[in-house]
């Protein structure tokens, strides 16, 4: 264990520090809520960056004309190791907006502080904390002239927040050259507040709005009528029975470790008491387990609504009711978990039991990252990090604890990632 790069990250503390409430003050908005994207972010941290000695620097411009410079920057810096694969840790430099102004009471949103060992502002946590980590950790390799098993690769990625159309996925997509199939990757973009959780799997997301259409009608009559919110409620019911019996299996690497299905939001037109509607809407957020088809769930959907529907079927007009309509919101397939033997689960658990004393926990999640983009190109993928989550909240928090203790950590796999 090299101990002169761990003083030396301890050393680096109060530049930490500095360089984190700069990168703060860059708001980095994604265009997609209405900013100006990561370009003045970004450029800052290029010119910090170009004079600490890495092996190569390489700019990867995503074309965006809603983005200050026309551009959505990805940056990536290289520390060349003494093998060719690499060990990638990504972290993003696009921010959501900072919310109702009124509840950041500590610091303003892009004006930090540093109070009591914590950064307060936007993007502070998510994904500041980590992104500075990374570079400290690199910095005390370059500064001691200690060469990485493998080369090192520090990713600054655009849109995070939104999809990753224009950072990871567009890498991906555009220069697959990058990565090589013996690269293994970090992603400090979640984790635990003692950081002892590791994920390497990810559900499959589904948010689907359900339509029911019925025969609006006077609440006295309804007869006459027929009711989309009983026909929905009785479908809602027959879909939960459909998962949790044909869609049930147990994963133990999940919490919870079975797909779920929850309806979320509901809506209909009545405006009034007394009048029953001619539509329900529901939307349905579901969760399900890697190794279940989607299309096979949307297909079961509609299978189920029909059972529902011969039950209540009536004509009006030559057009039976009642209608179904489904729109899919967001949908994301679950890509192959991470073996837990790669070599950076494996060197991340050790990291974590010599560096910190802690045995960490080994689990998938049901929410999504950019580490699903390096799983379905077949590069092994962990998901760490030391955080409060306090992302996307008013107050959002770096502990500079955690900050520098994650430092170590990264540098420990930069050194001993087989």
């Amino acid at each position: 264990m090299n101990m002169n790069i761990y003083s030396k990250i301890d050393s680096l503390r109060e530049y930490a520090v500095n360089l984190l409430i700069e990168l703060i003050k860059r708001p980095a908005v994604n265009p997609s809520f209405g900013g100006e994207g990561e370009y003045e972010k970004a450029m800052f941290l290029l010119r910090e960056i170009e004079q600490w000695g890495f092996d190569d620097i390489k700019v990867v411009n995503a074309p965006d004309p809603r983005a200050k410079g026309g551009v959505r920057p990805n940056i990536l810096a290289y520390i060349k190791g003494s093998g060719k694969e690499k060990l990638w840790i990504l972290t993003h430099l696009d921010v959501v907006p900072p919310g109702d102004l009124n509840a950041w009471t500590i610091a303003k949103p892009f004006e930090p502080v540093y109070v009591n060992g914590r950064v307060y502002g936007r993007g502070a946590e998510d994904n500041g904390q980590s992104m500075v980590a990374s570079l400290i950790a690199a910095k005390a390799l370059l500064e001691e002239g200690v060469k990485p098993k493998r080369t090192i690769v520090l990713a600054f990625v655009s849109d995070e927040e939104a999809g990753s159309e224009y950072g990871l996925g567009y890498l991906v997509e555009n220069h697959r050259e990058l990565f090589s199939p013996g690269d293994v990757a970090l992603v400090p973009d979640a984790g635990a507040s003692d950081g002892s959780f590791i994920e390497v799997a990810e559900k499959s997301i589904l948010w689907t709005r359900l339509r029911v259409k019925g025969i609006q009608v006077h609440a006295s009559i309804p007869h006459k009528g027929l009711n989309p919110h009983r026909i929905s409620a009785e479908f809602i019911l027959l879909l939960d029975k459909l998962i949790r019996e044909k869609y049930g299996r147990i994963d133990e690497l999940f919490d919870p470790p079975y797909t779920t299905c929850e309806p979320t939001m509901a809506r209909n037109p009545s405006g009034s008491p007394n009048i029953i509607p001619g539509e329900h809407e529901v939307v349905v957020d579901c969760r399900v387990l890697p190794g279940y088809n989607l299309d096979e769930l949307l297909n079961d959907v509609k299978i189920v609504f029909e059972q529902v529907k011969n039950k209540y079927v009536k004509t009006v007009n030559g057009v039976e009711y009642p209608q179904l309509t489904i729109e899919v919101l967001n949908r994301a397939d679950a890509a192959p978990p991470t073996p837990i033997d790669s070599p950076i689960v494996k060197t991340l658990v050790k990291a974590l039991e010599e560096l910190r004393g802690l045995k960490p926990k080994i689990g998938g999640i049901g929410g999504g990252t950019v580490a699903a983009f390096f799983r379905r190109i077949g590069i092994p993928a962990a998901v760490w990090s030391t955080i409060d989550e306090t992302a996307h909240m008013p107050n959002e928090y770096s502990k500079i604890d955690n900050l520098i203790a994650d430092a170590k950590v990264m540098a420990y796999l930069m050194m001993n990632t087989p």
